[in-house]
């Protein structure tokens, strides 16, 4: 199994303690994932964040319907969390959030380590280009919600 890695980074202007309940709440998923995913949080609200919770999603990859199911490994607040897939579309999805406290604001940081079936043939064609799209939805869907310091948190 070839294990490939993803990193994204993000300044946003407002401190982790500003951030990071935002991500504490899976249901905000759904407003950082591109529509063309189709991603609904099944799992019934409100979610108790710490290590070892699941979540259940579905949503639709290439327009095939699949169910997602990830468990919270680490939990620190204000600081860190990650998840991964138990089951879905990857042979592997394990993701690491970080938020670090940087020039005012935070860096919110992305790790992902994931690898997927059929690597030669599907990573540079199909998954790749789309974890690429989706975290720059992601990333544009975050900018847009924390632009400024007096943004709040819905």
């Amino acid at each position: 199994m070839r294990i490939r890695e993803f990193t994204a980074e993000l300044w946003l202007p407002q401190p982790p303690d500003r951030i990071f309940p935002f991500f504490s709440d899976p249901a905000n998923l759904d407003l950082l994932t591109p529509p063309w995913l189709n991603l609904r949080t099944i799992t019934p609200g409100p979610v108790v964040m710490r290590e070892g919770a699941l979540i259940d999603y579905q949503l639709r990859v290439r327009g095939l319907p699949m169910k997602w199911r990830t468990r919270i490994n680490v939990w620190e607040p204000q600081r860190r969390f990650v998840d991964e897939q138990l089951r879905g579309p990857y042979r592997m999805w394990i993701h690491e959030h970080t938020f670090q406290p940087h020039n005012g604001g935070t860096l919110t940081r992305d790790h992902v380590r994931y690898a997927v079936p059929l690597d030669l043939l599907a990573h540079r064609w199909f998954v790749r280009p789309d974890i690429e799209r989706i975290f720059q939805f992601r990333c544009a869907a975050l900018q847009k919600r924390f632009a400024s310091p007096s943004t709040g948190i819905k």
